[in-house]
């Protein structure tokens, strides 16, 4: 039986890139502007968030901006991210602290998805931080140009402590990760059981719009270059909802976002 209570899509930044970022090999020169979304699960036993959105400090000062996401790196350039959409900020609108979630679930370790790290370890959050095992491993062997690696430190500069798992797993009861590699080495999805309704599954970032789940077309942005393992993960996604009834939530889709119910409102 699910212990799950309710579940928010959070809007912690925009971000307008060149499709092609987002639908491998397909989209040059069109620009897009696309949601950059974490999202909290509510149970019966804690809070669990999966992502963090990104570190608004690289953002907001111009120093950090043209380090971090200068043209020669970045030609789309840095998100589109206001003080109040860090995560800390969603939490206070909800009566809740960063003190008050238990589990943080990190797709992949992807700038726009582990960024916030920091600031929520600032914030007085010490929750489990989950990721994937071969993730943490892409992620340090420094060939993922997507990670960056100070994101992955505290204010002090020691490394932050991430629970690392292999594969599939039961994160609470009616909250399953599912291992959707390609887009990176150890990219996790999001199966949710909710009271009411239909299960979530959160794509993450193994499908960034509604156009990959239907023409089953891979992310822009490869680890490796493994297009066929992308698209196995978005079949993977797709055989999972039809067995399971679930609805799949792609992750920089800015007009599926714009159809669900605007936060503070719950799914339940």
């Amino acid at each position: 039986m699910t212990q799950v209570r309710k579940l928010w899509p959070l809007l912690s930044a925009t971000h307008r890139y060149d499709k092609s970022i987002s639908t491998y090999q397909r989209g040059h020169g069109q620009q897009i502007e696309a949601p950059i979304l974490a999202y909290l699960i509510e149970t019966s036993n804690g809070r669990i968030l999966y992502d963090v959105g990104c570190d608004h400090a690289k953002i907001e000062m111009a120093a950090e901006r043209e380090r971090y996401y200068n043209a020669s790196d970045f030609a789309f350039g840095a998100p589109d991210m206001r003080a109040d959409q860090a995560i800390p900020h969603h939490l206070a609108r909800l009566g809740l602290c960063a003190s008050d979630v238990d589990v943080i679930f990190i797709s992949h370790l992807h700038f726009d998805h582990a960024g916030g790290l920091k600031q929520l370890r600032r914030c007085g959050c010490g929750a489990d931080i989950h990721v994937q095992q071969d993730e943490m491993d892409a992620a340090q062997s420094g060939l993922d140009p997507a990670v960056f690696a100070d994101d992955l430190l505290d204010d002090a500069g020691g490394a932050i402590e991430f629970k690392l798992h292999a594969g599939q797993y039961t994160v609470a009861p009616g909250v399953e990760a599912i291992a959707t590699p390609g887009h990176s080495a150890g990219h996790m999805s999001m199966w949710i059981e909710l009271p009411k309704g239909r299960p979530i599954l959160l794509a993450g970032d193994a499908a960034d719009l509604q156009e990959n789940l239907d023409q089953e077309i891979a992310p822009g942005t490869l680890w490796q270059g493994r297009e066929d393992q992308a698209i196995a993960s978005i079949r993977k996604l797709k055989t999972i909802a039809q067995d399971t009834s679930a609805w799949i939530w792609p992750n920089h889709d800015m007009a599926f976002y714009r159809s669900l119910q605007p936060f503070p409102d719950s799914y339940e």
